[in-house]
């Protein structure tokens, strides 16, 4: 068991920008895949970011059309990563989650993440 526990989302306006952090428990979280997805209303869950573990160096990725805003970090001393999200945009409203994969190849898809945590509010106002 991986416990994830998001923080960091709230109300913010267009152009503005979000920290979220994610605390993970346990002794190998830090060999984990950690991930962030968002959904929104009425949408599937959409892949957002990526970082490898500290065996694939914490190589970080991101989805297409996030790339350039957000950004991926993992602090391994404190079991934490974080999406620095920045030129927010409306479109960006979703909660957001955190996620843990033993999958070390490229994670895009939910369905290779073991763990998840319960979610924070990003809103994104016009």
């Amino acid at each position: 068991q991986v416990p994830l526990v998001e923080s960091g989302g709230g109300l913010v306006q267009a152009g503005g920008s979000l920290r979220l952090s994610c605390a993970a428990s346990g002794r190998t979280s830090s060999t984990y895949t950690m991930g962030w997805f968002r959904q929104a209303p009425g949408k599937e869950r959409e892949f957002v970011a990526a970082i490898g573990s500290i065996i694939w160096r914490s190589t970080p990725y991101y989805a297409d059309s996030m790339k350039g805003r957000f950004t991926i970090s993992r602090d391994n001393t404190k079991n934490t990563i974080f999406l620095q999200m920045n030129s927010l945009k409306p479109e960006d409203t979703a909660v957001y989650y955190c996620a843990a994969s033993q999958v070390t190849t490229l994670p895009v898809r939910p369905a290779q993440y073991n763990y998840w945590g319960q979610g924070t509010q990003v809103t994104v106002s016009s």
